[in-house]
């Protein structure tokens, strides 16, 4: 069992609101792995999915490697908005973190060891200077669950070292790929935190899979992404279902169930079914390159 997603949910309808709220099991012993662990590597590869970057990052990862320098990577940016992917990009860089735009769909070893090499260039000067061996460097790759870790590794080792699923909690143990001669990577599995102060995390967390959706409210979830996509643009669920967009988000959940046969004996809405067709369609980036937090929080 995956000691890293143990968890328990439960919903609360306030309104129209979905209250997501979960309880971990053995968090406190992840985030102490990867605080030990962390004394082992040169610096970190966070992977953050680019059509949530703040919803992606674990606060308490970034908390146990705040002294630790950090290259970013935007991943799944072939399923979020280009402008969006440049200026998240921009916002996130700094004097200790460096974010790269990267699709784990679109695999390229050498990125990642050329920007690994520069971005640590004058930690490996000083050392140098100072006449100590460097080896290769050693980075932790840390990530939520279902941030496209596994493929990452997976599509740069070119090799099936880290095991690969679209719903989280695949990765279970630390391990080591020896990428090349120069960077060496330590896969670690992916973690939540133990609570959402900001309910909209939660909502973004789910809507990308980054919770398993055998323990979601999955009707629920998907008339708040209907919410959310009219927000970012009316034209994602039209365009896609060449449907009426007047009306309440349950009526036009109706509608694309109707368009795509979800119905059930007696001409009823299945509501599971297309519930889990607008998530799935979402996720794999069939309605288009849709980024939920946008750089100015408008969304």
């Amino acid at each position: 069992m995956n000691i890293f997603v143990i968890m328990i949910l439960y919903f609360k309808r306030e309104g129209d609101i979905l209250n997501i709220n979960w309880y971990p099991g053995h968090m406190k012993k992840t985030i102490e792995d990867i605080q030990a662990k962390s004394k082992l590597v040169d610096f970190y590869i966070e992977i953050i999915d680019a059509r949530i970057p703040i919803s992606s990052r674990n606060p308490l990862i970034s908390k146990v490697l705040q002294n630790r320098k950090g290259l970013l990577i935007l991943n799944k940016t072939d399923l979020s908005n280009a402008e969006q992917n440049e200026l998240w990009k921009k916002k996130l860089s700094d004097e200790n973190n460096r974010a790269i735009l990267y699709s784990a769909a679109k695999p390229n070893s050498s990125i990642i060891v050329r920007e690994s090499l520069n971005f640590m260039q004058e930690e490996i000067a000083k050392k140098e200077e100072r006449g100590v061996n460097m080896g290769p460097l050693r980075a932790m790759i840390v990530g939520i669950p279902n941030s496209g870790k596994s493929t990452f590794i997976n599509g740069i080792s070119k090799t099936k070292s880290a095991k690969v699923g679209n719903r989280p909690g695949v990765t279970k143990t630390n391990q080591w790929i020896k990428l090349n001669p120069k960077l060496h990577l330590l896969d670690t599995p992916g973690v939540l935190w133990p609570k959402f102060e900001d309910q909209t995390v939660g909502l973004n967390l789910a809507f990308t899979g980054a919770i398993k959706d055998e323990i979601m409210d999955v009707e629920t979830l998907a008339l708040r992404l209907i919410e959310r996509l009219i927000t970012i643009d009316v034209n994602i669920l039209q365009n896609r279902y060449n449907i009426d967009m007047d009306g309440e988000p349950i009526e036009i959940m109706e509608r694309i169930g109707k368009k795509r046969g979800a119905i059930i004996r007696g001409g009823e809405i299945d509501y599971t079914k297309v519930a889990n067709i607008i998530l799935d369609e979402f996720r794999k980036g069939v309605l288009g390159n849709i980024t939920l937090e946008t750089i100015d929080g408008r969304i």
